[in-house]
């Protein structure tokens, strides 16, 4: 059986589904809620619920839990570690982070997290993730309505650019090397997807100006792209929580500084055409303003 973790996410859920839609696989779900019965409780902050929800497990895709505090999410995948261990879990794929944001704030716990997978008893598959496309989509749909408004686009992005890739992308290989793990647990199979690492940055990069030509496209009216410096951005950031303040002022600088364009990677392997991250830019533009228009 496969069982998917962190299935009340975008990421998660979306995995769950594309392994149910592949047909002959048993699978389930588990979220830190259990869903009132839809999925099993697997509730990182409590380890005691792990053990019982990877019972009967095989493949287990565990999908990272997300922003919080390093030494909190250190303890949460270190509590699933143990857990898959006792369990007897066969085989673990877990989403990392790509080779590209070893400089981001968020990669200590990622790189962590491989390591205590490596020491453990069962395969072990790392898929590294890029950054999601959503980034710069939101971005683009923060700045929509000024930009509408004044012909400029203000980003602190600098003069770099962002590698990103879709959600659903990164969904997808998961689906498919769960699925062939699983498979290639029978006897005599190959175990294809054992001891690999997996670099699944975008392979299309966009920055503020690319963003600014989308709005240009979407608006029909010409866009500036402004550079915001740092320490304004900073100050925007009041009222979030400081460690997030921190992780989105390590992305914003590293794009900045060029470290996030992509160097290649196994994406390409799994699927033959990835989404346009622009689609998903003008896209998520023209959603945000229509909602603007009240439409």
């Amino acid at each position: 059986m496969i069982l998917v973790t962190g299935v009340s996410g975008g990421l998660g859920g979306a995995i769950l589904a594309g392994l149910q839609a592949v047909g002959g696989l048993e699978t389930a779900g588990a979220s830190s809620s259990g869903d009132d019965g839809a999925a099993r409780l697997a509730d990182f902050d409590r380890p005691e619920t792990l053990e019982p929800a990877f019972a009967g497990v095989d493949v287990l895709v565990f999908v990272s839990a997300g922003y919080a505090e390093d030494d909190v999410v250190l303890a949460r995948h270190g509590a699933v570690v143990r857990a898959a261990t006792a369990a007897g879990v066969r085989h673990v794929i877990y989403t990392s982070l790509a080779g590209s944001g070893e400089r981001l704030t968020i990669a200590l716990a990622h790189r962590w997290t491989e390591a205590r997978l490596a020491e453990a008893p069962f395969d072990v598959t790392v898929l590294r993730n890029g950054l999601y496309a959503e980034i710069p989509a939101g971005l683009a749909m923060a700045g929509a309505a000024v930009a509408a408004a004044s012909g400029v686009f203000a980003a602190p992005l600098g003069d770099g650019r962002l590698s990103a890739v879709a959600r659903d992308d990164l969904a997808a290989v998961a689906v498919r090397v769960a699925a062939e793990a699983q498979a290639d647990l029978a006897p005599g199979a190959p175990r294809r997807h054992a001891g690999r690492t997996y670099e699944l940055e975008g392979v299309e990069a966009v920055g503020g100006r690319e963003l600014a030509e989308a709005l240009a496209e979407a608006l029909g009216r010409p866009v500036e792209y402004r550079p915001v410096p740092l320490g304004e951005t900073r100050a925007a950031l009041a009222g979030l929580e400081p460690y997030q303040v921190g992780h989105t002022m390590s992305t914003f600088s590293n794009v900045g500084a060029g470290l996030l364009e992509g160097r290649g990677g196994d994406l390409t392997a799994f699927l033959d055409a990835p989404r346009p991250v622009r689609d998903l830019v003008m896209a998520s533009v023209r959603s945000a303003l229509v909602s603007a228009q009240g439409g």
